[in-house]
């Protein structure tokens, strides 16, 4: 049950906002605490002084409130519930959503909270079908938002299609299961993501293409599942994800040391893409072009972190996954790091340039281990994430 949880339920602006009212009556049922925030819209359906009255606390509306804002009131808020429920979740409070967007209280919420969201969807069925609204639901999938509904049937508009909000019993069973023990509940999971960048000098370095996009979806996908992910990135183009313990490095050693400071873990994936090799003495001040010519850089070996980690004798994680990134004979190739390396799992994928899967939105990866290989179809990188939270999830039962 739900005794002792804080939900935070912003009810958006539609007809759906009706059945929020039952949501808080069954949500208190359960023991849970709501604190109930109406967007201007959704105060044109149901009133503050039924909400309150049903909630029994106090309702939040404006972003501008001078008693509320003077204690930072939309941080507190966000911070403060154990789940963030939006019901029902409108289409343009989705598309604020996955734009980033924070221009009233609920759409700050959103964007300031660290706790996991779950949205109910309701609209019309031409705008759940749009384009952009399945542009949206792609990006907050990515974004690990949680979805209940929407449900198909006849609708106040008269139209029937998928598009009305999920029951409030729906609904009371997502927020359960969301805040109930995951298949990866109790589990530390280790990610590594981005590039890694080796300073020449003051202002210039080594790096790659790799935009972390990739590593950010799985830690997403992982954090879903319950886990506790430790999420060690390097300067990626996307941002960490909400809810996890992020370290922040620049270099390959860096990254050795805040992976072997984060261990011991059930689980480690190795998302990054680290550079093999730096220059083996860094200059001090900027390199100057003169009378000398193209200066001389003398490189070394980065550390193996992915072989380092896989060949522990004391404190190995029970599941090592590694990444290949390859140009050709991907699968003989990365088989071949996968014994050599000694981890369990090798996420193959080729990202030659015309692929378009370095810095892309997309991903088609081969999954190899001890029992053969399986290849994926090509799908988006938060799908691709989703598999392998599962398969992990599966691997450590």
């Amino acid at each position: 049950m739900l005794a002792g949880k804080r939900v935070l339920l912003i009810i958006g602006g539609g007809i759906a906002a009706f059945k929020s009212l039952d949501l808080i009556r069954r949500l208190r049922e359960r023991g849970a605490t709501v604190t109930p925030v109406l967007t201007k819209a959704a105060e044109e359906f149901v009133t503050p002084l039924s909400t309150s009255a049903l909630a029994g606390q106090k309702v939040f509306r404006d972003l501008f409130d001078l008693t509320d804002e003077a204690e930072m009131g939309h941080i507190e808020l966000s911070r403060s519930a154990d789940l963030v429920v939006v019901a029902p979740a409108t289409a343009d409070l989705m598309a604020k959503m996955a734009g980033g967007h924070a221009n009233d209280l609920a759409s700050t919420i959103l964007m300031a909270t660290d706790k996991r969201v779950l949205i109910a969807p309701a609209m019309n069925v031409r705008m759940w079908e749009h384009a952009a609204t399945q542009r949206n639901i792609e990006t907050l999938k990515g974004d690990a938002i949680l979805f209940v509904g929407p449900d198909e049937g006849e609708m106040a508009c008269g139209e029937h299609g998928p598009g009305r909000m999920a029951e409030p019993l729906a609904i009371v069973d997502a927020v359960e299961a969301a805040l109930s023990s995951g298949p990866l509940k109790g589990k530390h999971v280790l990610v590594t993501s981005g590039p890694t960048h080796e300073p020449i000098d003051p202002v210039r370095y080594i790096a790659n293409r790799s935009s972390g996009a990739q590593g950010t979806a799985i830690a997403r996908s992982l954090s879903a599942l319950g886990a506790h992910v430790t999420f060690v990135t390097g300067p990626a183009d996307v941002a960490p994800p909400p809810g996890v313990s992020v370290r922040s490095v620049q270099t390959a050693q860096q990254m050795l040391d805040a992976v072997n400071s984060a261990l011991p873990a059930d689980a480690a994936v190795f998302a990054a893409a680290v550079a093999d090799w730096r220059v083996a003495s860094a200059s001090d001040s900027k390199i100057k072009k003169g009378d000398k010519g193209t200066p001389t850089l003398e490189f070394a070996e980065n550390p193996d972190i992915l072989a380092t980690v896989s060949q522990l004798e004391s404190g190995r994680p029970q599941l090592v996954v590694g990444f290949a990134a390859e140009t050709d004979d991907v699968l003989a190739h990365a088989s071949a790091k996968r014994d050599r390396k000694g981890c369990d799992w090798i996420i193959a994928n080729d990202v030659s340039p015309e692929t378009g899967i370095m810095g892309g939105t997309e991903n088609a990866v081969t999954l190899i281990s001890a029992e053969g290989h399986e290849e994926w179809p090509r799908m988006t990188k938060a799908r691709v994430a989703e598999r392998i939270a599962a398969r992990i999830a599966e691997a450590l039962k």
